[in-house]
């Protein structure tokens, strides 16, 4: 099957590349989702407003990605989350906790699914996280692990 597909897709495409998946994925997941449309003839005039969409998007994100990677690499972004003896963590800082926690220092609202851990982690202290802010440009946050 054929798709358009109208947002981003992990593994899959950007919004305004054409696709092929088997059926029942696109029928059953992406479509009902609107994550992507049947691709006909006439869909070529979707794909290139979808395209052009994305591209006056982008250079408009991009500066203000810049300006958020300046303001999260100041200093360190404290995260308070419930610990036991030995500053030993019950489970581990999840992204949605860091998330809010840099949303509260930077001001500016960042989705946990751009938020990249590279361990679990799971101990009070220093830590640090990378946030793919844009296709290009990426922040390296320090984040101060709390006892709260």
């Amino acid at each position: 099957m054929k798709l358009i597909l109208t947002q981003e897709v992990d593994g899959l495409g950007a919004p305004g590349d054409v696709v092929e998946v088997k059926d029942g994925y696109g029928r059953n997941y992406l479509i009902p989702r609107g994550l992507g449309l049947r691709w006909t003839r006439g869909g070529e005039k979707t794909i290139e407003s979808i395209k052009a969409a994305r591209l006056s998007r982008a250079a408009r994100d991009s500066d203000h990605a810049v300006e958020i990677k300046n303001k999260l690499e100041q200093g360190p972004v404290n995260v308070k989350v419930r610990s036991g003896v030995g500053g030993r963590l019950f489970g581990a800082v999840t992204t949605a906790e860091i998330a809010d926690a840099i949303g509260e220092v930077s001001g500016e609202k960042v989705d946990r699914r751009t938020i990249v851990v590279a361990n679990p982690i799971k101990s009070l202290g220093a830590h640090e996280v990378s946030v793919k802010l844009h296709d290009e440009v990426s922040a390296t946050v320090a984040l101060n692990v709390v006892a709260g």
